[in-house]
């Protein structure tokens, strides 16, 4: 049957009115001239006709109606206010014909947004700021409708519809059609009447465990005898979908509940840094949960052009965040830079944290923020996968490996003399890498390769011709199976290759000279759950090392290298070397001391020309200077040690140093009798000193309070141009105090006032920056009271 509508008649006037004064319709019925000519006086009587206007087209400008207790309500329609006080006709309306009247109308719609309320605590989505409406996927969430009558089962229709994305489609999960069913079932959207009294309508709400996550705009459609009508989208009601670690269908689905309370709810962490004798830890500040960043994040995913119908996927979705965070190639969020010229931008041993990064990118439209190294990448990652609800971990490697040939080894070239070739050099072994681990199952791989997985956002090489790396799981990592997805061999690579040197012939050809093992994947660390202890993960990257489950996995690695038929089984030495250091770390400013041990485990006396170049270095393994090489000629005993001490003055290296203060010594040489080749390479840092921090006055929310932050130069020069970063979440936003120069030895205090915001265990963090002097940091636990009622 054809059902014809009335045809709704514009003046001219109504068209040359778009987008000043134009009439809106909701629902049926004509907006007459008749109407619109109505003396102003009339319409001045009850309210201003622009404000009327801008009420009913975007509701949540529109004062809440009086007879609904309920908080954060959506006025959607004509509240009973309004169609009760007889002045209607007083005041423009969008139809009063009596089909108008019987349409089924939303007027408001209450998500139960409060952070209070039991949406946010059941979905643990009570931690984010802000008054969005926050869930997770997987877990029915309760929301209530006022209609401008009662539903009946009988002769109405009711549904949701849920859109995100540019282009919402139905087939690819980003346009939801959510309907009304008598009892939920679970793992599928449906929306099941609680309960109903008289025009308010209490819905539960279900979504499947696979559903994309991201910002849905929902809308509620409604159908009577008497025609269709919409609720009007607002922004009001748009509904943040996250991934659920407490739910079991959920692929990152996570079982101990202190691991949940660590690796997603945690907002402040630990990250190592140094060399694996002298491991340094610095306070992070994720700030997963701080106003904006969720908005950011998603903002993340938007610039990465991806389409939202993958976003359901754990997988790509940490794959597009891990390509996202770095900028080479997509005008990511972060900057690299190692070349220890920061100008235009910031330090990245300046940054404590990733809120002020994150805001900053999403403030300026997706402008790369400047400049980050690794710990960085890393601390930001963390963030906005915790923030997704994806389990995540900061993790350091220490003594990483940097496979540029896929050859899954780390090779050293060397000329005829035993000098290295720099130019060959590419591959490298970083005093320290940081990278994520990130939980959850793959179902795309063979079983067993679920829990952990590597993630790394650093830009080092490309992936399927982008930046990015992993998810790889540590399950194949460890077996040498680096042939599954993604990018196993790179990470495999760092943690657990075998160091191969190689020196050139007369005829420009190279041979093999010598293996070394055991020289990366050390010490791989991570912040342990529930405590500031450090966690060493190593096991779960590899076998014990020498164990015959760690040379079958390296085999097995390296029969897909580039370079397999390079790799030589172990033959018998009667010669080590190894370099080792006593006693406390060096200090900046200050002589280094290291001991070299030579071991003679034959019968015979052997006599060992040994060749030291000390060099100062990046901490990704790049050498910047070379400051000493000796030469020596020891003669080690059968069955005997010998062992020379070796230092290294402040005059010698002063100038030279960069970010990380760190350098390695090479040792090379050969043992006269045998033509041994003898080998290893040992980085160290000079360690800096701490800032001291003390809070003054109790801590308080909302009631002043200061800290103070000394520093003792430990350097015999000046330190220019010094500016001292300060900061601490629900403490204090991220600000820089200029301070100017500190003499030498000199001792220093600064002392700035805040006014804590939130309460609870808090962390307050500070670095120092200057040109002379870098990776200064400290940290003081501050727990803020509530305020007082009393007061």
């Amino acid at each position: 049957m054809i059902r014809w509508m009335p045809v709704e008649t514009r003046s001219v006037r109504d068209r040359s009115g778009v987008g000043r004064f134009p009439t809106v319709t909701l629902g049926f019925g004509e907006d007459t001239e008749g109407k619109k000519e109505q003396p102003e006086e009339k319409n001045a009587q009850k309210e201003n006709g622009c404000r009327w206007w801008l009420h009913k087209v975007c509701s949540c400008c529109r004062p809440k109606s009086k007879d609904d207790d309920i908080s954060d309500t959506l006025v959607t329609g004509i509240d009973e206010a309004e169609k009760d006080d007889g002045k209607n006709s007083n005041k423009p309306v969008t139809g009063g014909t009596e089909i108008h009247e019987l349409l089924l109308k939303v007027q408001s719609i209450n998500l139960m947004k409060n952070k209070s309320a039991e949406n946010r605590i059941e979905h643990h989505t009570n931690l984010y700021h802000g008054d969005n409406f926050i869930i997770r996927r997987g877990q029915s969430f309760q929301m209530c409708l006022t209609l401008s009558r009662a539903f009946n089962p009988n002769t109405d229709k009711l549904h949701l519809e849920l859109k995100t994305g540019l282009l919402p489609t139905v087939s690819k999960g980003t346009h939801v059609m959510i309907p009304l069913v008598d009892q939920l079932q679970g793992n599928r959207w449906e929306a099941a009447v609680a309960k109903q009294d008289d025009k308010h309508m209490y819905l539960s709400v279900s979504s499947p465990p696979t559903a994309v996550i991201g910002r849905y705009q929902l809308t509620v459609e409604t159908n009577c005898a008497n025609g269709p009508a919409s609720s009007t989208q607002c922004p009001a009601t748009d509904i943040y979908m996250l991934f659920n670690p407490w739910c079991e269908d959920d692929t990152v689905f996570m079982d101990s509940e202190d691991e949940k309370q660590e690796y997603v709810l945690n907002d402040v962490g630990r990250i190592y840094y140094g060399t694996e004798n002298q491991i340094g830890v610095r306070t992070w500040n994720f700030g997963q949960f701080d106003d904006g960043i969720l908005a950011a994040c998603l903002f993340v995913l938007e610039k990465s052009g991806t389409s939202p119908s993958g976003w359901g996927d754990p997988v790509n979705v940490v794959r597009i965040v891990s390509a996202m965070i770095n900028s080479p190639d997509d005008q990511g969020v972060l900057e690299g830079n190692w070349s220890g010229n920061y100008s235009g931008g910031t330090s990245p041993t300046v940054w404590s944290g990733s809120v002020e990064i994150l805001k900053e990118y999403h403030k300026k439209g997706g402008t790369p923020v400047k400049y980050g190294q690794c710990w960085v990448f890393a601390g930001i990652v963390t963030t906005v996968l915790r923030c997704f609800g994806i389990p995540c971990r900061p993790v350091t490697n220490f003594n990483s490996a940097h496979d540029t040939d896929v050859s899954l080894t780390t090779d050293v070239y060397l000329d005829e003399n035993m000098e290295s070739i720099e130019g060959l050099n590419t591959d490298s072994v970083w005093n320290f890498h940081v990278w994520n681990d990130c939980w959850m199952a793959r179902p795309d791989l063979p079983p067993g390769n679920g829990g952990w997985q590597a993630v790394d956002a650093t830009p080092q090489e490309t992936s399927q011709g982008t930046y990015c790396c992993g998810p790889a799981p540590l399950a194949a990592v460890r077996n040498g199976q680096v042939y599954l997805k993604h990018d196993c061999p790179f990470v495999f690579a760092e943690v657990n290759s075998d160091k191969i040197y190689w020196q050139r012939n007369a005829n420009e050809t190279f041979s093999q000279i010598y293996n070394e093992k055991n020289t990366v994947g050390h010490c791989i660390s991570t912040k342990a759950v529930g405590s500031d202890e450090r966690n060493d993960i190593t096991n779960l990257y590899k076998y014990p090392e020498g164990t015959e489950e760690e040379r079958i996995a390296v085999e097995t690695a390296c029969s897909y290298g580039s370079k397999a038929s390079a790799y030589s089984s172990t033959t018998s030495k009667d010669v080590s070397v190894e370099v080792t250091m006593n006693g406390q770390d060096p200090v900046m400013g200050k002589d280094a001391e290291l001991t070299i041990t030579l071991r003679n485990s034959s019968s015979q006396k052997r006599t060992a020309v040994l060749n030291g170049h000390v060099a100062v270095m990046y901490y990704t393994g790049v050498l910047k200077a070379t400051v000493r090489k000796d030469s020596v000629e020891v003669e080690v005993l059968p069955n005997e040690v010998s062992v020379l001490e070796w230092s290294l003055e402040y005059k010698d290296y002063k100038d030279q140093l960069i970010d990380q203060t760190a350098l390695m010594l090479t040792i090379s040489g050969r043992v006269k009798e045998t033509q041994q080749v003898l080998a290893t390479q040992f980085s160290f840092r000079l360690r800096t000193p701490d800032l001291i921090m003390k809070t003054i006055g109790k801590p308080v929310v909302g009631e002043k309070m200061a800290v103070e932050i000394s520093f003792v130069n430990p350097l015999p020069q000046v330190l220019k141009a010094v500016v001292f970063n300060v900061e601490g979440l629900g403490l204090l936003k991220a600000k820089k105090i200029k301070y100017g120069d500190i003499g030498s030895r000199a001792s220093v205090s600064v002392t700035e006032f805040f006014v804590p915001t939130l309460p609870g265990p808090r962390k307050l963090l500070a670095s120092l920056d200057c040109k002379q002097l870098t990776q200064v940091h400290g940290v003081t636990d501050v727990t803020v009271e509530e305020k007082s009622n009393s007061t």
